[in-house]
């Protein structure tokens, strides 16, 4: 085909699409006419991104530990998108939830592999300093992070392991909701009463949350994974897949952050309150929070030692040692 009339079929096909819609084809060339080229820097607004790392302090560390949050919860964005799709997907089709499962695993080893940035990227006494200008900020507030969560698995699996044998999914959404897992650690180290960084939270977040969690209610990516035909569940690619999703979640990354708050926050066996008076120490550890995502993939054994190579990890001075 000649270039004039692949211009012409272009054209038609264009004609024809506008027309369906109730549009006018003439018109959009118009705006086609007057349009400016279209560049790299305004097309990812760059200048805008560039100019959102706003520290409170002079410490220049704290520009790094403000980038990193938002590099964070860029790939938080990236997980949701995949997640949404698994949840909204109605084909059922194995492959596509192996693929979407393994993009969700690339975007994890991303963020797993790039916490060195956090742990060993910035001076500790910087840190300690401008971390008072935070207060009560915290990365528990990431509402991204959450969402994960009620998108990967019916609310009462991530309802606290010490309540959990008392609730089931014939609890209300509100019910499971008020005594999920995370709530523990943001109470006041002190008092026991809910932090002011768990007061903002949940005056922002709770009624999102909640809506989220009941449009998923029967749909997330476990009760997708159940829903499967037998032969598709136990397709060792697709077990492999959401295992590494779970270990992922709920060992890896938490375990890059008890890394963290260890070389920030621990000094000579007494540890520092972190930003918000969460209690770090109880919550982070993966073995003492016990999610798990996909409970039915795993022995009895399994469960019972999730998350242990934490302890190994802080509690082992010959693997320390080594490292």
């Amino acid at each position: 085909m000649d270039k004039d009339k692949l211009i012409e079929s272009q054209i038609n096909k264009l004609e024809e699409k506008f027309k369906n819609s109730g549009q006018d084809l003439s018109s959009y060339l118009d705006g086609l006419l007057y349009q400016r080229y279209l560049t790299y820097w305004d097309y990812i607004h760059l200048d805008t991104l560039l100019s959102i790392q706003v520290p409170r302090t002079h410490f220049p560390d704290e520009e790094i530990f403000i980038m990193y949050h938002q590099i964070t919860e860029l790939f938080f964005k990236l997980i949701l998108h995949e997640q949404k799709q698994v949840v909204d997907d109605k084909s059922q089709h194995v492959d596509f939830f192996i693929e979407k499962l393994n993009r969700i695993n690339s975007y994890y080893t991303a963020l797993i592999s790039s916490f060195s940035i956090m742990i060993k990227g910035m001076e500790r006494e910087q840190f300690l300093r401008y971390r008072m200008a935070l207060l009560p900020a915290s990365g528990f507030q990431s509402a991204q992070y959450r969402m994960i969560e009620i998108y990967a698995t019916p609310l009462e699996n991530l309802v606290h392991h010490t309540e959990r044998e008392q609730f089931s999914d014939a609890h209300t959404i509100e019910e499971l909701y008020e005594h999920i897992y995370w709530k523990k650690g943001a109470t006041d180290l002190k008092t026991g009463e809910k932090t002011l960084t768990l007061k903002q939270f949940e005056y922002r977040y709770t009624p999102r949350l909640i809506r989220i969690a009941k449009q998923v209610k029967n749909t997330t990516i476990y009760q997708k994974y159940l829903g499967l035909p037998d032969k598709d569940k136990s397709n060792p690619t697709l077990v492999e897949a959401l295992k590494k999703l779970d270990v992922n979640a709920n060992v890896n990354w938490p375990l890059m952050h008890m890394g963290s708050a260890y070389r920030y926050l621990a000094k000579e066996n007494k540890a520092v309150d972190a930003t918000g008076g969460t209690n770090w120490r109880d919550y982070l550890p993966p073995s003492f929070q016990r999610i798990i995502f996909f409970p039915n993939l795993y022995s009895e054994n399994e469960l019972d030692s999730w998350g242990k190579q934490w302890v190994d990890h802080m509690f082992n001075p010959a693997k320390k040692e080594k490292e």
